[in-house]
């Protein structure tokens, strides 16, 4: 679909929305019509335990690699060490209700062990507030690749990654140790969420795996999470260095990615029945972060930016992406040119020298209600970035403010 056709195609989605009863009715309780205040960040903890190959309950897991005193890296531990007072300092952040992980909970030269899986569940069992997680590359869509440990044995001939890597596998278990329970956040206080897992179509029963795909709706803004996984292109590099696409990963990539995009719809339609001011979309994938290839290396995010594009023009409001994954701050709008970019340069942010839109320049979006953040990520110290929800407000684009939205960077 080329987006010069996009008003007309928003034009017909909008009335198509219009029709559709909200499946979530509006309670009247505080949290839909005061402000929030969010606690969002992604690709942390990065470093892991010193080198292993143990997989055993409690066991951090092998890693590879070399460590280097820039930052944490395959054997470096700071983050790890450093993530318990991390918690600590979010739930004693006073205006923090809620918690947003956006993804990667381990580098990608970590191993994916149940046992590193099982540090971080049980880590996250301090937060006071609600977390909301959706699923990054590393915890499973690259753990085919060798610097993950895929295939890889210790010394009595257990293969180190659980399932040996497979990334369905590995999926699964992210599933049983994140979102045990369909509808239901993490962290101590839970918040019922609508889950991909309970709100599927019948008519695609498989949509029904998809128990990491929520929504909410809060301070008349509508919430959702979609499993997008960064440095994969849409998980589209080979499993295990194969010359060719398995049947499994070929069915894995549009399997996943019809669910996102029926997900992705079923919110916006939800949105605009019960009038919500904006909407947020949270999802892992940097997808125009070329991470030195060329364009066509993200070119399979683009059945999803095409959909992102014409919902957000058919919504006609303000809407908000977040994503981790290429681990330095940025706020753009990278669905219309020559918009105004601030970049994490150093200790400070400046100007972008790049504009992220011609990374999918061949679409020709343009949707100047749209607006791309970037959370901080892999680097040391900790941050997150502090986010907050007023339906009163209708803010103009910034570095650091669109429609109900505003937000700063908080190294505790």
């Amino acid at each position: 679909m080329h987006m010069k056709n996009l008003p007309a195609k928003a034009a017909l989605i909008a009335c198509a929305l219009g029709a559709i009863a909200p499946a979530l009715a509006d309670d009247d309780n505080d949290r839909d019509f005061d402000a929030a205040t969010i606690a969002v960040y992604g690709d942390a903890p990065y470093g892991c335990k010193a080198a292993g190959t143990d997989t055993g309950p409690g066991s951090p897991g092998g890693c590879v690699g070399p460590d280097t005193l820039d930052g944490p890296n395959p054997q470096d531990t700071r983050q790890i060490q450093a993530t318990p007072a991390f918690i600590d300092a979010i739930n004693a952040d006073p205006r923090v209700r809620l918690v947003m992980h956006a993804g990667d909970i381990h580098s990608g030269s970590n191993f994916c062990t149940f046992g590193y899986n099982s540090i971080i569940a049980k880590l996250w069992e301090q937060y006071k507030d609600p977390l909301v997680y959706t699923p990054g590359d590393n915890e499973w869509a690259d753990c085919h690749k060798k610097n993950e440990g895929s295939n890889r044995q210790d010394s009595h001939g257990n293969f180190v990654d659980y399932a040996a890597g497979n990334p369905v596998a590995n999926l699964a278990l992210v599933r049983a140790m994140f979102f045990p329970k369909a509808g239901e956040t993490l962290g101590k206080r839970k918040m019922k969420v609508a889950s991909q897992a309970l709100e599927f179509d019948p008519a695609h029963p498989t949509d029904a795996e998809y128990v990491e795909n929520v929504m909410w709706e809060q301070s008349r803004v509508l919430f959702v999470t979609l499993n997008i996984p960064g440095g994969s292109n849409n998980d589209d590099d080979n499993w295990f260095g194969t010359a060719t696409k398995t049947e499994m990963q070929l069915q894995e990539i549009a399997q996943r990615t019809a669910a996102d995009l029926r997900w992705l719809d079923k919110a916006f339609a939800r949105a605009q029945a019960n009038g919500a001011k904006a909407v947020l979309i949270m999802a892992q994938a940097d997808m125009w972060d070329l991470d030195g290839n060329i364009p066509s290396h993200i070119a399979n995010y683009e059945v999803l930016l095409d959909r992102i594009a014409a919902d957000t023009l058919a919504f006609g409001k303000p809407v908000l992406l977040i994503n981790g994954d290429s681990h330095v701050y940025r706020s753009d709008n990278p669905l219309k040119a020559n918009q105004p970019c601030a970049f994490e340069n150093g200790p400070s942010v400046t100007p972008c020298a790049d504009d992220a839109w011609f990374n999918h320049v061949g679409k020709g979006y343009n949707v100047p209600n749209f607006h791309r953040l970037v959370v901080h990520g892999s680097t040391f110290p900790l941050e997150y970035v502090r986010l907050t929800v007023d339906p009163r407000n209708n803010h103009s684009a910034s570095e650091n403010t669109f429609g109900p939205f505003s937000w700063e960077r908080v190294i505790p």
